[in-house]
């Protein structure tokens, strides 16, 4: 299997105007780049345009790092809010994770099998439990202990720990310990985490068991990028599965960890290849 051509990639969010497709695509063929893939949206009730471009490097003229200087002239006179990304960067992940370890394998699984370009940093846990695992795969374990009643202790530490590790974002992979304003405002729209999609009306430590006695028909689960507002964070992937009365708690449980694995998988990929732009308490996510 041959590797993609190295490509850039072009995030861009600003007010819509007319044009801004045709001065983005010639400022990027006057510089000799091809464009292979341009997708756009346009939030028509506030008025903001956001699109992804991505065009390949081989034969743009333009080096990267004079990127930012040749494309000003463009963008303060259209308001354009954008980053840049290269294709070829892999990214380091780390993932924090409790006892329920069905996200952290699916993560391992993928990372593995080349699915992902990225690279796991570190294992981080409130648990000694998964050193063993991570250890066989290679790669860096910290067990930090967190109690509601030791977290202003233990968060420094774990930013800390992450920092070290050079993580360009953290994975909540069933992480089940709340993260203060100060650990997220450290990684600001840098941590993603997974959870059922119950919340609100079955929170606390067993969902699963009050859905199964309100007879629910539909689980789903929610991936996000996390706020000072815990759960409440732009969304961005979802899915649900429908169930009936057949179904027991135990049955619930293995299809909402199903659920889950997907779920967060789709949002990490879509992390790592640059298909969200988050905007207000909202996402555009390009497929």
């Amino acid at each position: 299997m041959t590797s993609p051509s190295p490509a850039a990639i072009l995030l861009i969010c600003c007010p819509d105007r007319r044009g801004i497709v045709a001065a983005l695509s010639a400022f990027i063929t006057e510089h000799h780049g091809n464009i292979i893939a341009l997708d756009q949206y346009v939030d028509t009730a506030n008025g903001v345009f956001f699109a992804r471009m991505e065009w390949e490097l081989d034969g743009f003229t333009l080096p990267m790092d004079g990127f930012a200087a040749a494309f000003r002239p463009l963008a303060e006179p259209w308001g354009i809010q954008w980053s840049l990304h290269l294709s070829t960067a892999r990214l380091r992940m780390a993932v924090m994770v409790s006892r329920q370890a069905h996200c952290l394998y699916d993560i391992l699984a993928r990372t593995e099998s080349g699915e992902w370009p990225v690279d796991i940093a570190l294992v981080l846990s409130n648990h000694p439990d998964h050193r063993p695992l991570a250890e066989r795969h290679g790669i860096p374990f910290q067990h930090i202990p967190v109690t509601a009643a030791t977290r202003a202790e233990a968060e420094p530490l774990q930013i800390q720990a992450l920092r070290d590790a050079g993580a360009d974002f953290i994975v909540l992979a069933r992480y089940m310990q709340i993260l203060s304003p100060a650990f997220v405002q450290a990684f600001p729209m840098r941590i993603l985490n997974i959870h059922h999609s119950f919340l609100p009306a079955f929170a606390g430590a067993r969902p699963y068991h009050a859905a199964h006695d309100r007879g629910v028909k539909i689980i789903g689960a929610t991936a996000h990028y996390v706020t000072e507002t815990l759960d409440e964070g732009p969304i961005i992937e979802q899915d649900v599965i429908r169930v009936s009365h057949r179904q027991g708690i135990d049955d619930l449980v293995r299809l909402g960890r199903d659920l889950e694995k997907i779920v967060l998988s789709r949002a990490i990929y879509a992390h790592l290849t640059h298909r969200i732009l988050v905007y207000r308490n909202r996402t555009v996510v390009f497929t």
